[in-house]
């Protein structure tokens, strides 16, 4: 097939190429490398299968694809935050012309939502059914509202003009390719870590996280999009749950060296707990996490090692 990829050049977005490539598609990745990064597909330019393409999604496209993979957003606060406006147009105009293009082509698209829908949730663990306590006005908004209202005009396109739509919510992800400066935890602690600084937990370390490892989540992506009519939402997420406490003290074990813990005051809308009920998943598309924390973590601190040393 031939798959657009949209932020094909982002964390997520690479790895998925990758993959698409590996099982013999055709794939066009577009970025605007506001986060994502050329040396993140570098290694795929030589592959004949694979086109890069500069362009943000804010501005209309047209492709001739079977797929569209809608991964098109800074995904980190810092990022996202660094200019609000820009963020919910991503999301908003971005799933609006990649809706339009699989009107026109009658392709499959897959929108790449996220857990920051259920906001500060009252619910725990998140069922996709919850609607989510989110704050619309808050600095967290342009990114939580922003993938609410890609959600809707999936599902009001999906209603009205019969487009193959699947959308997914993709629970906190890590593994090789994130940013060192992304502002996420698990890269935050790993690079502090290994430059022997203290390592920053916001608050007193008992809100919770859930951890997938990125090749699970491109596996997941993977079986909803082909998956006949399921078309979600569904919680793509690993339900192991870790303190923040938990995480640092694992990453200090695993990195070594003399950093510590240090406090400062929590970012406002910082959700208390994250954790995906991944039942639909698991009962539609047979997915389960394969990776644990443990094991994940060692692949990602050998790259940010190996990052940190180029540097």
């Amino acid at each position: 097939m031939r798959i657009l990829v949209t932020g094909g050049a982002g964390f997520l977005g690479s790895h998925l190429c990758e993959r698409l490539l590996d099982a013999g598609n055709e794939v066009i990745c577009l970025d605007n490398f506001f986060t994502g990064r050329k040396r993140n597909i570098a290694h795929l330019m030589d592959n004949p299968y694979f086109e890069l393409v500069r362009h943000d999604v804010i501005d209309p496209f047209k492709f001739e694809v079977d797929r569209i993979y809608n991964l098109a957003c800074p995904a980190s606060p810092p990022h996202y935050q660094y200019n609000a406006i820009k963020t919910i147009k991503t999301s908003v105009m971005g799933a609006i012309n990649c809706l339009g293009l699989a009107k026109r082509t009658r392709a499959r698209v897959f929108q790449a939502s996220t857990s920051e829908v259920y906001g500060d949730p009252a619910e725990h663990p998140q069922r996709e059914s919850y609607w989510g306590n989110v704050n619309p006005i808050g600095i967290r908004a342009c990114y939580d509202e922003g993938k609410r209202c890609a959600e809707t005009l999936f599902f009001d396109y999906h209603r009205q003009n019969g487009v193959d739509i699947r959308v997914v919510r993709i629970f906190n992800t890590y593994g090789p390719r994130m940013l060192p400066d992304d502002g996420r935890v698990v890269s935050n602690f790993i690079v502090q870590a290994l430059r022997g600084e203290d390592l920053t937990i916001y608050g007193d370390g008992t809100q919770t996280r859930s951890f997938c490892y990125v090749d699970d989540l491109v596996s997941g992506f993977i079986r909803l999009m082909e998956h006949p009519s399921l078309t979600g939402p569904v919680n793509i997420g690993n339900p192991g749950e870790f303190t923040m406490l938990e995480l640092a003290e694992l990453v200090i074990k695993k990195v070594g060296g003399p950093s510590k813990i240090t406090h400062m005051a929590l970012p406002g809308d910082d959700p208390k707990q994250r954790r995906p009920d991944i039942s639909l998943a698991q009962k539609e598309l047979g997915w389960n996490p394969t990776v644990s924390l443990e094991d994940g973590l060692d692949p990602t601190i050998d790259y940010f090692r190996k990052l940190l040393t180029e540097a």
